[in-house]
């Protein structure tokens, strides 16, 4: 290792030795302004990309992408544009969406999950089944306390896919000890294709749904999706 290079790491200038030549010079004000405003971008971009990698989306998506319409239905408190802002989530506020498979309403969750990224904040997607399955193997490996502990630091949790799978007793109530340790901490954002009267299904407990639900949507902007799959009327239309 070059000393250039030592002497980077040793102040963790992680990019400044790479790129030190690439930057112009006019003056040394102007160099030393410019290589280290080179270095922070670099520096926020590397962030960015671990964010990302950390919260384990399981596509790219992103609001540019999405196509926004009319039987896409919002509270009056909330619209495109304050969504996009994501002050819900600094508010520690959830996000419910809730309509037909094929939507669009996975999509939006990780375009908001992408963003949050972007703006240095935490973030976990998880397909619900895929979070009980975890939440029960580490209930039975004696890991649970780690496990919950793995979300000290998120902002942000994506919940996909509320309502696919039922779930036996155990995984339900460790799912329902989750989100209450969750409650007013964090911010989530559901996806379901299930009416919140339709939950019991997933849980099998009307009592211990109530008290989920009301967890949920205390605090929740609630976005219904109405009309036809997305997926399916792309596929009609490529075969005529």
């Amino acid at each position: 290792m070059s000393e250039l290079k030592a002497m980077c790491k040793s102040l963790r200038l992680a990019h400044t030795a790479e790129i030190y030549e690439d930057i112009p010079f006019e003056n040394p004000r102007q160099y030393l302004e410019s290589l280290l405003s080179k270095e922070l971008e670099l520096r926020e971009a590397a962030k960015v990309d671990r964010l990302i990698k950390k919260a384990r989306f399981l596509q790219e998506k992103s609001f540019s992408t999405f196509q926004w319409h009319d039987q896409i239905h919002f509270p009056p408190q909330l619209d495109a544009a304050e969504l996009e802002r994501l002050n819900f989530v600094r508010a520690k506020e959830n996000l419910i969406l809730t309509g037909s498979p094929g939507t669009g309403k996975t999509h939006l969750a990780t375009a908001v999950g992408y963003q949050a990224c972007k703006m240095g904040l935490e973030v976990r997607f998880y397909r619900v089944s895929d979070l009980v399955e975890n939440l029960e193997r580490a209930w039975k490996e004696d890991r649970l306390a780690f496990f919950q502990n793995k979300f000290k630091n998120v902002d942000l949790i994506i919940l996909d896919e509320m309502g696919y799978v039922p779930f036996n007793t155990e995984g339900a109530e460790l799912f329902f000890q989750l989100i209450s340790a969750w409650y007013e901490q964090k911010s989530l954002i559901i996806t379901s294709n299930l009416e919140f009267s339709q939950w019991n299904r997933v849980f099998g407990d009307s009592r211990l749904t109530a008290a989920l639900v009301d967890r949920v949507i205390h605090h929740a902007h609630i976005l219904n999706f109405t009309g036809d799959s997305f997926r399916i009327t792309h596929a009609l239309s490529r075969n005529n």
